[in-house]
């Protein structure tokens, strides 16, 4: 299921960007759009992944909007209804704690048991010390296969993707602009976008 809640999603009619915001605005303005004689083919993709999705356009505004997915806040998957609560201590603020299995060697138990807080503390702060020092390498992996996904749609047939493709994953931004300099404006702006300016914003943060 695709989830709106805060996500950035765009449109593209042929080589044009159409639209760029909260799902709701951008399928409005596709809807709008596709009502003219002779429309380019429309294609909306996901900023967060860069994968087109398919929304069912049929009806009003009104039909539209309220076919559109949940907020990801309200949305609930398989491994929601599976989950089982942690049990509430007297007086403990439950903080959206989830148990799950966790499978490990009875060294591992008897380390985590000695530590101050016992097991779940200390496996809670080992998780946030590796999402701290591997978050910029794990944005910048999601953000290349994000540009990745969209750049194959769109520009897949432009001269110089494979090139591009390996300059991508290469991180070498300098190459990679060179070599999609020549595409449509839109496709190219949003590709570098797509590929690089969440570590732009994170470090002007």
């Amino acid at each position: 299921m695709i989830q709106a809640a805060s996500k950035q999603f765009t449109a593209f009619m042929g080589h044009q960007r159409l639209a760029s915001g909260p799902l709701a605005e951008v399928a409005l303005a596709v809807m709008k759009a596709s009502q003219k004689v002779a429309a380019e083919p429309i294609v909306i993709f996901d900023d967060a992944n860069g994968r087109p999705i398919d929304l069912d356009l049929r009806g009003t505004e009104r039909d539209v909007v309220a076919r559109l997915p949940l907020p990801a806040a309200n949305a609930r998957t398989p491994a929601d209804d599976m989950a089982v609560p942690e049990p509430r201590g007297r007086g403990r603020p439950r903080l959206g704690v989830v148990a799950r299995e966790v499978t490990l060697l009875p060294r591992h138990w008897e380390w985590l048991g000695a530590q101050p807080g016992g097991a779940s503390v200390a496996l809670r702060k080992l998780v946030e010390e590796a999402r701290r020092s591997s978050g910029d390498r794990d944005r910048g992996r999601a953000a290349r296969e994000a540009a990745y996904h969209f750049m194959s749609t769109m520009a897949g047939n432009l001269p110089g993707f494979e090139e591009a493709s390996r300059a991508l994953f290469a991180d070498d931004r300098r190459r990679f602009g060179d070599l999609v300099a020549g595409w449509p404006g839109d496709i190219r702006d949003h590709t570098v976008k797509l590929a690089f300016s969440d570590r732009v914003d994170a470090a002007t943060a």
